[in-house]
C-alpha cells in the first residue's frame, strides 16, 4: 500500500513537472528573433486562432495552448489585430498576450506626400485597410465634413510626422488622430494668430507652404520665397509657381516648365488663376509652415534659380533685374540640357 501511494505521488510529481515544463519552457517553433502574425477579424474562435498560430509557425502542437487558453478563459476575449512573439516565449506568455489583446503598435511615417494615391498606398501598405477604401474616404465630402476640410484641401490635416496605430485601425480613426495632431500644432507658438495677421486661415498657410516646400530645400530661400508669394497675393498678382504646374499635370519628373505647359487647364495652374490653388500640392514640413508664418518683410516680387545650379535663388523687386538673371539661368539650362542630350546619344 505504501509503495502504491509512493508511486502515485511520484507519478503526480512527474506529471506536474512535465506540465510546468510545457507551460514555462520555450514553445516557439521559428528561428527568427521574433515573428509577427495577424488574427483576422473573422477568425477569432479557439480553433481558428490555434490554426493561425500553427500556420505562422508560432507554436508546434495545439493541445497545450488549447488547455491553457481554456483555463485562462481567453477564447472569448480574442481581439483581431497584429501580434508579435519573441523566440523562446512560453505558452503562458503567449496565452496572456492574446487574452490582454497586446497588439504591436505600427508606425505610420509620413514624410512628403503629393497625391491622395500616395497617401492611400502608404496606409494600405502598413495597415489592414485597402487603398480603395482610403481613396473613397478622401473623396467623400461627408467623411471629411467633421474635420472642416473638403476633398481639395484634405491634406491640410496631415502633418509629416511619425504616428502609431494598430493593424486594424480604420481610416476614420487614423484621420481623427491626424486631426488632433494638426490642432495641437496650430494651437502652439501663436500660429493661428500669425496666420490671421497675414490674412489667411491655417489651411491657406499650409497650402502656400506646400508650394514653397517644392521650390527649394534651402530654408533661407524658403523664407524669401514666402515673402515673394505673400507680396504677389497682396497686390493680386498671380503666384506663377512652377511646382503647381507639375502638380496640375501630375508629372513630378519635369525639370523644365515650357511655355506650352502654362496653359494647362487646371485650378492648380497658378499662371492661369490668381490666388492660392484650392488645396496643397504636397505635405509640407512643420518647419516650412513656420517659415511662412514668420516670413520676412521684403519688396521682392520675383525670383529665379541661380545660373550655377547651387540650389539658391536670386530675388528681385523689379522685372528688369529679374529678367536679366532669368536669361542667365535659361542660358545655363540650355547648355546643361544640350550636354545631357549629347551624353544620352
Amino acid at each position: 500500500m505504501k509503495k502504491l501511494i509512493y508511486y502515485f505521488f511520484i507519478t503526480i510529481i512527474f506529471a506536474a513537472a512535465i506540465l510546468v515544463w510545457i507551460i514555462f519552457s520555450g514553445a516557439t517553433s521559428f528561428s527568427e528573433r521574433n515573428k509577427q502574425f495577424i488574427i483576422e477579424e473573422s477568425k477569432t474562435s479557439k480553433k481558428e486562432v490555434i490554426q493561425t498560430l500553427q500556420q505562422n509557425n508560432i507554436i508546434g502542437g495545439s493541445m497545450a495552448i488549447g488547455y491553457i487558453g481554456d483555463i485562462l478563459g481567453i477564447w472569448s476575449k480574442i481581439k483581431p489585430g497584429k501580434y508579435a512573439v519573441k523566440q523562446g516565449e512560453n505558452l503562458l506568455s503567449i496565452a496572456r498576450m492574446l487574452k490582454n489583446g497586446n497588439q504591436i503598435s505600427i508606425k505610420l511615417v509620413i514624410n512628403k506626400l503629393r497625391t491622395k494615391q500616395d497617401f492611400a498606398k502608404l496606409v494600405s501598405k502598413n495597415f489592414a485597410v485597402d487603398s480603395v477604401s482610403v481613396m473613397n474616404y478622401l473623396s467623400n465630402p461627408d467623411s471629411l465634413k467633421q474635420f472642416n476640410v473638403d476633398t481639395n484641401n484634405v491634406f491640410t490635416i496631415i502633418l509629416p510626422d511619425t504616428y502609431s496605430f494598430y493593424w486594424f485601425t480604420s481610416i476614420h480613426k487614423i484621420f481623427i488622430k491626424l486631426n488632433e495632431t494638426k490642432e495641437k500644432f496650430w494651437n502652439k507658438n501663436d500660429r493661428i494668430n500669425k496666420a490671421q495677421v497675414l490674412g489667411y486661415t491655417p489651411e491657406e498657410v499650409y497650402t502656400l507652404a506646400s508650394i514653397i516646400e517644392e521650390e527649394t530645400n534651402h530654408d533661407s530661400d524658403r523664407s524669401k520665397i514666402a515673402s515673394v508669394y505673400l507680396n504677389r497675393l497682396k497686390i493680386g498678382m498671380p503666384l506663377q509657381a512652377c511646382p503647381t504646374i507639375k502638380f496640375a499635370m501630375k508629372n513630378f519628373t519635369l525639370t523644365r516648365i515650357y511655355e506650352k505647359y502654362l496653359f494647362y487647364p487646371s485650378l492648380y495652374n497658378t499662371y492661369r488663376n490668381k490666388g492660392l490653388p484650392p488645396g496643397p500640392i504636397c505635405t509640407p514640413s512643420p518647419k516650412c509652415i513656420d517659415l511662412v508664418l514668420n516670413a520676412p518683410k521684403t519688396d521682392y516680387l520675383y525670383f529665379v534659380a541661380n545660373a550655377n545650379f547651387d540650389g539658391y535663388h536670386h530675388f528681385s523687386s523689379n522685372f528688369a533685374e529679374h529678367s536679366h538673371y532669368a536669361k542667365e539661368y535659361q542660358k545655363s539650362l540650355d547648355i546643361y540640357m544640350a550636354n545631357k542630350a549629347n551624353k544620352e546619344e
